[in-house]
């Protein structure tokens, strides 16, 4: 039983429980302001035939899927720090060598008019086999935007995509593979 003299202690130790309990101001800033990334239609998905290939499906070396893209943001002295995470899946094809099988992917910083601000092309790299079974990897990239005050960045988004040569995307368009 609680006697008389802490019952005017337990509104203070409920405050000083609940006041640690929530985002800071910063925090919750980074979080509203934090661009959202979004997968370009057309290069969610990428087949890759063998060099030479007219696209029979036995020529396949791989196709690749973007399954995936988050964000999580700081804010710094003038600039928001974004933690990107890129999900990308790989299946083996008949043709595919044993060996690392590079996966190209792009990440572009919009600005609200749809500018490209940054933008950086990188590779997500397997280890596959003909008979190995499909992968997945988790790529993870910082990017560093500066600003005057943070709202500048409220209306910058985040554009990530696999990146098929002209062939391979005209084959997606064929095929229905968006």
């Amino acid at each position: 039983m609680i006697g008389p003299r802490f019952v005017p202690l337990v509104p203070l130790v409920a405050a000083l429980a609940l006041g640690g309990c929530g985002p800071s101001e910063k925090e919750q800033m980074a979080a509203d302001y934090c661009p959202r990334p979004f997968q370009v239609q057309d290069a969610q998905n990428l087949t890759r035939f063998k060099p030479g290939s007219a696209g029979d499906p036995r020529d396949i070396m791989f196709q690749a899927e973007m399954t995936g893209a988050a964000t999580g943001c700081s804010l710094g002295k003038g600039q928001m720090n974004v933690n990107l995470v890129v999900r990308v899946a790989v299946t083996p094809g008949p043709a595919v060598s044993s060996g690392t099988t590079s996966v190209p992917y792009f990440v572009r910083v919009l600005d609200g008019n749809g500018r490209v601000l940054q933008g950086q092309e990188f590779n997500a790299d397997f280890p596959l086999t003909p008979s190995g079974p499909a992968k997945t990897s988790r790529e993870e990239l910082t990017l560093t935007l500066p600003f005057s005050k943070p709202s500048d960045v409220i209306s910058y988004q985040i554009a990530v995509g696999l990146k098929p040569t002209m062939q391979e995307l005209e084959y997606n368009r064929r095929s229905g593979q968006r």
